[in-house]
């Protein structure tokens, strides 16, 4: 690309799903009920947390921190595509559009830390249990989430700078939800190599890392549970983890589908309903999952929805 003539672009223009102008109001009405539910859902689970002294453990500690992080980075993606699906398109700078795809990579790095770190935190509970209480300390629990945080803006702001050092020129149309990497870098021109490498070796310590983090840790938990002789004391035990499985299973499947994989031949219209799933469908599920499959979450909220009723009466 590089010996062809094209003009330099300053800003972008998103138009993922105007193809169909007529699909435009119902999924702006989809996504908005899916983005308030997102919201609702995990405020309800970081209150439902703070309030209740039985959800005051390791677990629930990290939990509330994911909901948090699944808030932001909603946040970050979710308004800007309703925009474009209420206008039938959207122009963004590149100061903007560099600003969010920052954001995302913070936030979703972060994610993908918590993840793990509960994943641990998990390992701890069940092959260490006699330990757990000196090992998960409130010091060392905020010693993670910080890590978490620290790593997720060092990630996100070298991504970002190394990123938008490309330069991009030609069509600025990007068929996507938001300014993500992959939709980016069709719109290259010149070489890009040096930048690529930087961007995939920083990304190795954010995604690969994780799920090695959690596929080692969840190798020892099923060695220990196997080793629990009753089948009661093995089911009961999996199920402390179940909750977590699922979130992890949702969150790392989709960005795998995403950002593993050989991008040659996909239609970009996949691509979109991918990238839904991780970033409109994945922060609204998360607190549904914790909800349904745990059993102390279920009591503090039937303790809470009692706490409220009782309140309401004259």
């Amino acid at each position: 690309m590089a010996g062809r003539n094209h003009s330099v672009v300053t800003d972008f223009f998103l138009i993922a799903f105007t193809e169909h102008p007529e699909w435009g109001l119902p999924l702006f009405l989809l996504f908005l009920s899916f983005y308030l539910v997102t919201l609702l859902g995990n405020a309800g689970m970081i209150i439902l947390i703070h309030k209740d002294r039985q959800l005051h453990t390791p677990m629930y500690f990290f939990l509330g921190h994911l909901s948090l992080v699944d808030m932001c980075y909603s946040s970050v993606i979710v308004p800007q595509m309703l925009a474009v699906l209420l206008d039938h398109g959207a122009a963004i700078s590149q100061a903007r559009c560099a600003a969010q795809f920052f954001l995302f990579t913070f936030f979703a790095s972060i994610d993908c830390y918590i993840l793990a770190i509960m994943a641990y935190d998990r390992y701890v509970a069940v092959c260490q249990p006699l330990l757990y209480v000196t090992i998960m300390t409130e010091k060392a629990r905020w010693g993670l989430v910080a890590g978490a945080y620290v790593a997720g803006f060092v990630s996100a702001f070298v991504r970002t700078v190394t990123a938008f050092t490309l330069s991009f020129c030609g069509n600025n149309e990007i068929d996507f939800i938001f300014c993500d990497l992959p939709p980016l870098l069709k719109l290259t021109c010149g070489e890009s190599f040096t930048q690529e490498v930087v961007i995939i070796v920083f990304a190795i310590f954010v995604m690969p890392a994780c799920i090695l983090v959690i596929l080692v840790s969840y190798l020892f938990i099923i060695v220990a549970i196997m080793q629990i002789p009753s089948a009661g004391g093995r089911a009961k035990t999996f199920s402390t983890c179940a909750s977590h499985l699922t979130a992890v299973s949702l969150f790392f499947g989709t960005l795998i589908f995403m950002y593993l994989r050989d991008n040659s031949g996909q239609s970009s219209g996949e691509d979109r309903v991918v990238s839904v799933l991780y970033t409109v469908v994945t922060p609204m599920l998360n607190p549904l999952i914790y909800s349904l499959r745990n059993k102390e979450v279920k009591e503090a909220v039937l303790k809470a929805l009692s706490r409220s009723k009782a309140s309401g009466r004259p």
